[in-house]
């Protein structure tokens, strides 16, 4: 269950990188923040699918 918090929130401060580097117009900065938040938030749909919420025994 806390992999499952941790990941989401890796995935939300990527998201809010996203936001600000796209507002700033830092395209190394999205490069990498949009990398972050493709590979956590996939980490954290598949472990929320596959562990379910909370975590299933």
């Amino acid at each position: 269950m806390l992999l499952v918090v941790i990941f989401g929130l890796v995935a939300l401060f990527a998201l809010w990188g996203v936001l600000r580097s796209v507002r700033n117009k830092n395209i190394l900065g999205f490069l990498l923040a949009g990398a972050t938040l493709f590979v956590f938030g996939w980490f954290t749909v598949m472990t929320v699918i596959n562990s379910g919420y909370p975590t299933a025994h």
